[in-house]
């Protein structure tokens, strides 16, 4: 029989990666990674009133709803099988203050949102953000006093607001001022208030990024801001500092843990995923999402390839689920698969 060997089967010593590429069932055999709809958290925009659907010019898709759009939209998440929700209220500028009090009103638009939808749709899971940048005057996510964001009053008036937030119905709470020491507060506080049940989802590494400016706009703070938040967030060169930061949070009870933004920070999932082994998450941003919603409306990407190759990216970094805004749009894709 002639020998049919080749120069290239020498040099790889026979092995040839792609023998596992050669066919579509192929492909599908050796996929590592795969995404599902049980990945997906859809985050949405709540405001007052009633029937509103309000297109946010800077996040092409998305809109700003009142509750009983919201609930219509939880409905529709359902279906889908998306998991969860997570919630940011746009309240009224009247209603916003140095401090941020509306936060500690039991009535107020995030807790009235979490009621709405829990009552009509109790299968689909609320998380919600005790930050205080929707409630103040000055688009902080803390108490601003003399020019400083105070970090301790913060946390007493944030470990307050989770337990409304619980009381309201809140299945978890994921507190993303960045405070230190919020986990362990929140968690007495849920527990003494009988909430053990309730989990945390830290926003454990939240880095001071460029990618939030249309979720400012979103929430109606970015013109309201002073100064930047580099005080408080992480500095976008320090990864040890985040995954120390991340160990803090471990220790102090947090359930889950997330990293904010996302794709500019898989190297971060990667580590956290390691290190601390809990359920890890990743938020695609309001900058990541309207990137690519922009490329595509402008023809110069394919924008659903592009959407799923980043959400399938987290996975591949180690995350278990991923917050996009998005997650409607991939649920759809993926039903008809």
């Amino acid at each position: 029989m002639q020998d049919r060997t080749h120069l290239v089967d020498d040099i790889t010593g026979h092995r040839r990666m792609r023998r596992n590429r050669k066919a579509d069932w192929t492909r599908r055999l050796v996929q590592e990674n795969r995404l599902t709809v049980d990945d997906l958290i859809w985050p949405i925009f709540i405001v007052p009133g009633s029937g509103i659907v309000d297109p946010i010019a800077a996040m092409p898709g998305v809109n700003r709803m009142s509750i009983d759009k919201a609930v219509e939209a939880a409905r529709e998440a359902a279906g889908l099988g998306i998991p969860a929700l997570a919630t940011f209220p746009n309240i009224e500028m009247e209603l916003r203050d140095e401090t941020g009090s509306n936060s500690l009103e039991a009535n107020n638009l995030i807790n009235q949102a979490t009621a709405a939808i829990k009552k009509a749709v109790p299968n689909i899971g609320v998380i919600t953000d005790v930050a205080l940048d929707p409630f103040t005057s000055h688009g902080h996510d803390g108490i601003l006093r003399g020019g400083e964001i105070v970090n301790d009053e913060t946390v007493d008036q944030v470990a307050r607001a989770a337990v409304m937030q619980a009381d309201a119905g809140a299945d978890i709470i994921a507190p993303s001022e960045m405070m230190d020491g919020r986990i362990g507060a929140i968690r007495l506080a849920l527990d003494a208030a009988g909430h053990q049940n309730v989990g945390i989802m830290s926003y454990a590494t939240k880095f001071a990024s460029a990618f939030y400016g249309p979720y400012r706009e979103a929430i109606s703070t970015g013109g309201l801001l002073k100064g930047d938040k580099k005080t408080y967030y992480i500095d976008p060169a320090n990864g040890t500092e985040a995954i120390r930061d991340a160990a803090l949070d471990v220790e102090e009870g947090a359930d889950m843990l997330m990293v904010k933004p996302g794709l500019p920070y898989l190297d971060i999932c990667w580590r956290m995923k390691e290190a601390f082994g809990l359920p890890t998450f990743a938020y695609q941003v309001s900058g990541e999402y309207t990137q690519i919603k922009a490329a595509a409306m402008n023809g110069w990407i394919d924008g659903e390839r592009a959407m799923l190759e980043t959400l399938l990216s987290f996975k591949r970094a180690g995350c278990d689920g991923i917050l996009t805004y998005f997650a409607i749009e991939v649920a759809k894709i993926l039903a008809k698969r």
